[in-house]
């Protein structure tokens, strides 16, 4: 057999997107040269790796042992890269970070100075729901995740980073003169809600359960940032995270409606689990988050 790592790498890739050209998208090549050297790598094999149904593609069998041991494979290649590096004095190697949608306004602040330290370090960052966030962590897919609310069945270690506090809010079209609306108010506004998993989502219906809140819901959007535009456009109301709207506040494009019992609180947290076996690069991002979280903290939230 005489087949590339290039080649292997564009069968994992069309492995993973079911698609060559999704596969040839995230690759940044040609459709056509994807499929050249798709051809060529399957020519090495006496079985089938793929076949075409209609206009979609599938792994076989076969092929899905190949794609499970070219995983390895190119993760040994890696490794040997890493070693040569860790040999030359330089820390290299894959960071890998789940976080939760709200938390892109705080995890690049927490890791801009570690990457430009380290920049041989390969950063891996996915931005999801708190559901599929927990999932990437027991499956041990990543090195840490990001969230506001611990997972209760997982065995974890976890470092507090600051509070996260959550307020219901608005757009400026309409004046809200109290200084305090009690509960009521909810039963009166359009309320637009995160998706299921989310934690934002959960947060906010653990504080309309426990006190008997009837809500009019309006609609269910899957990302913070979606429900951000929703709330400015008027489209309703939410109940979100401050720190993904303090611009807006500033510039007062939204507004807090002071309700009693707000801001609803919790805290961001940094978890791994308990019998996480950690990289080099995995534990000097610990160390460095341990001796530097105050004052990065400090310098980028502290207003």
């Amino acid at each position: 057999m005489h087949y590339t790592l290039h080649q292997l790498q564009i069968f994992l890739k069309i492995a993973e997107k079911k698609s060559v050209t999704k596969a040839s998208e995230e690759l940044h090549l040609t459709q056509p040269a994807v499929s050249i050297q798709l051809k060529k790598f399957q020519d090495q094999f006496p079985y089938p790796l793929t076949e075409v149904i209609g206009r979609k593609i599938y792994i076989t069998d076969f092929g899905q042992e190949i794609v499970e041991a070219g995983k390895i494979i190119l993760k040994h290649v890696d490794e040997i890269e890493y070693k040569s590096m860790e040999y030359s004095g330089k820390l290299s190697g894959k960071l890998k970070i789940s976080i939760v949608s709200t938390a892109k306004y705080i995890m690049p602040y927490l890791l801009a100075d570690f990457i430009k330290k380290n920049p041989e370090v390969e950063l891996i960052l996915d931005v999801t729901n708190k559901s599929q966030v927990i999932e990437s962590l027991e499956k041990n897919e990543v090195d840490f995740s990001m969230v506001s609310i611990l997972p209760e069945k997982l065995q974890i270690k976890a470092i507090s980073l600051m509070e996260n506090q959550l307020y219901l809010v608005g757009n400026t079209t309409e004046k809200f003169d109290k200084k305090e609306y009690s509960k009521v108010i909810f039963s009166e506004l359009p309320i637009i809600y995160r998706e299921e998993g989310s934690g934002t989502r959960l947060t906010m219906e653990r504080y309309i359960n426990s006190n008997n809140i009837k809500v009019k819901k309006k609609m269910e959007l899957t990302s913070n940032e979606a429900v951000k535009q929703a709330v400015l456009s008027g489209l309703g109301y939410s109940i979100m995270p401050l720190i993904g709207i303090r611009d807006e506040i500033k510039e007062k494009k939204l507004q807090i409606i002071p309700v009693k019992g707000f801001p609803i609180k919790s805290n961001w947290n940094i978890i791994w689990l308990k019998e996480k076996k950690f990289s080099p690069v995995a534990k000097a991002f610990l160390e460095f988050l341990k001796m530097e979280k105050e004052e990065l903290i400090k310098a980028k939230f502290g207003a």
